[in-house]
């Protein structure tokens, strides 16, 4: 495929996040479907990777087949504030989906993702009191209905569709149904995919030193993943990492700091979030 305008050749759907979602999740259930076509890579091309130009972007799709549906997962757009407008500009006619999950939930998960990788050392209590730390995103990622907002100033209601965490683990199947009518081509869902958590926290992982020195050779490596050789040898050195908790007071915390947030989600989307707001809440002087 040759490098030109993405209007040139149309990615027609888009998972835009929420990162720690289970976009990972709904990328792998789509690419079942031999109708469509989405990198395996996150393009981050309308966020952090603008600059390199359309032709950076059309070359992620150069694998695809001819008739194939086009779309793509970058997680991070979400929450970004130029990528609607970078979207709406560029495929203004775009499926968009977006899932939700429990902002606390999906706070701590994305600290534990990068505890995991070493970009963090520090305990939840370090970056997820205040947005004012190294790791703004941690919170700001979770302020749904505010980023929601801004994607409904450039899109119709009727090109986004969203749906909750809670859906993907209560009803699979029925969750890539419903992408799969949004995005418009016949749903097929991948029964062992399903029954699969992508990027689980609670995974035995390599030791941090190991996966670094590992980290350059791990697309290639990333094939022999599932072989039995591979798994035994792999289950020698691997081990569930100890992460710091998330205390209840930070919880109490963080569901404050959320609420508005999430009533206001509720009411754009037509769900019920109060269970989001179960945790004990805090007091105005605490």
């Amino acid at each position: 495929m040759m490098a030109g305008r993405i209007e040139d050749f149309q990615p027609e759907f888009i998972v835009i996040g929420a990162v720690k979602a289970a976009t990972t999740w709904i990328q792998k259930q789509l690419q079942a479907n031999p109708a469509l076509f989405l990198p395996d890579v996150e393009p981050h091309y309308f966020s952090s990777e603008f600059a390199r130009g359309p032709g950076y972007y059309q070359d992620l799709f150069s694998a695809s087949l001819p008739g194939a549906c086009l779309g793509e997962k970058s997680a991070d757009y979400l929450a970004h504030l130029l990528a609607p407008a970078r979207i709406a500009s560029a495929l203004p006619d775009a499926r968009l989906i977006a899932q939700f999950r429990n902002p606390v939930d999906r706070a701590y998960s994305d600290y534990k993702m990068l505890y995991r990788r070493g970009t963090i050392t520090g305990r939840p209590e370090e970056y997820l009191i205040s947005p004012d730390n190294p790791q703004p995103r941690f919170l700001n990622d979770g302020r749904y209905a505010y980023h929601l907002s801004r994607w409904l100033d450039h899109f119709p209601e009727e090109q986004l569709l969203t749906f909750l965490y809670e859906d993907v683990k209560a009803d699979p199947s029925g969750t890539i149904e419903r992408v799969s009518r949004h995005i418009g081509v016949d749903p097929v869902y991948d029964a062992q995919q399903g029954s699969r958590r992508e990027n689980d926290s609670s995974e035995n992982f390599l030791p941090l030193p190991v996966r670094k020195v590992l980290a350059p050779v791990k697309s290639s490596v990333a094939p022999l993943r599932g072989m039995r050789w591979f798994e035994a040898t792999r289950s020698l050195f691997a081990r569930q990492i100890s992460y710091p908790p998330l205390s209840p007071d930070l919880r109490r915390r963080l569901t404050d700091f959320y609420a508005r947030d999430v009533e206001m989600l509720g009411a754009m989307i037509g769900r019920d979030l109060s269970r989001w707001l179960d945790a004990p809440r805090c007091s105005s002087a605490a």
